[in-house]
This record gives structure tokens, sequence and C-alpha cells, in this order.
């Protein structure tokens, strides 16, 4: 019996350090896109849910957190259009580092946003932060 409990934690213990797999990744960019079409469609609730915990303590109610992400945030919040670039979980098995690719409305402002998604205890990914980076125009 003892050994069967060792046996068990040690089991349970692989799957929570475990890194993130391919599906992980495939959810945390669906948080994402979902996330941007709720800003397309004003929908500041559905927007508001794939904060993270944190995100929501700091602006407790949805009109907060889209007022904020309208002002400080406006490529994630109207995209001209958007593609994932790299994605790269961290060693945690719970955070995933993900580049979003922003090109700005009438091919002007291109951007990445990097977001920071961490898996919640229910198994859902929510995002925890973005970073925004302006792109720079190639060179000729």
């Amino acid at each position: 019996m003892k050994h069967s409990l060792a046996l068990i934690a040690a089991t349970a213990w692989i799957f929570v350090a475990a890194p993130a797999r391919a599906d992980d990744i495939e959810d945390a960019q669906a948080v994402i896109e979902s996330q941007i079409e709720a800003f397309l469609r004003e929908d500041a609730a559905a927007a508001y849910a794939h904060a993270a915990p944190g995100i929501q303590r700091m602006y407790p109610n949805p009109d907060l957190f889209f007022e904020m992400v309208k002002r400080g945030y406006a490529p994630v919040f109207r995209p001209g259009n958007f593609a994932f670039g790299k994605a790269k979980p961290a060693s945690d098995g719970k955070t995933i580092v993900q580049e979003v690719l922003i090109g700005g409305t009438k091919g002007k402002d291109d951007w990445t946003a990097v977001y920071v998604l961490e898996k919640q205890d229910n198994g859902e990914f929510r995002i925890n932060g973005v970073h925004m980076l302006k792109s720079q125009a190639p060179q000729i």
C-alpha cells in the first residue's frame, strides 16, 4: 500500500510538471483568438472572461478591463489582421508565451503582441499579460 501511494504521487507529479503539449499551444491560441473576436464584437464580458485572475483583480469588472485595452492596446483591440507567430511553453508546464503578429488597419502600424498565458487549475488557459512591440519596416 505504501509503495502504491508513492507510485501514485510520483505519477501525479509527472503530469503536473510535464511541459506544455501541442494541444496546450492550440488551446492557448484559441483563447487569444476568442478574446480578439470579442473585442471586435464589442463584447466586454466575453473578452474579460479570458483574462487571468490577477488581471481581473486589477480591473474588477469587464468595462474597466475593456477601456484599459482600448486605450493601451489598440492594435489588439482593433487589429487589421493577425497571425500566430512563435509559441514557447515555459518549463513550468503551466505557462505559454505566444507571439501574435498584428497588421494595422490600412496596412500601417504593424505590431508583435507577446501574450503570456497561464493554465488554470481547471485546465483552461487565461491571458496573464500582453507586451506590445512595434514592428520595424524592412530596410531595402
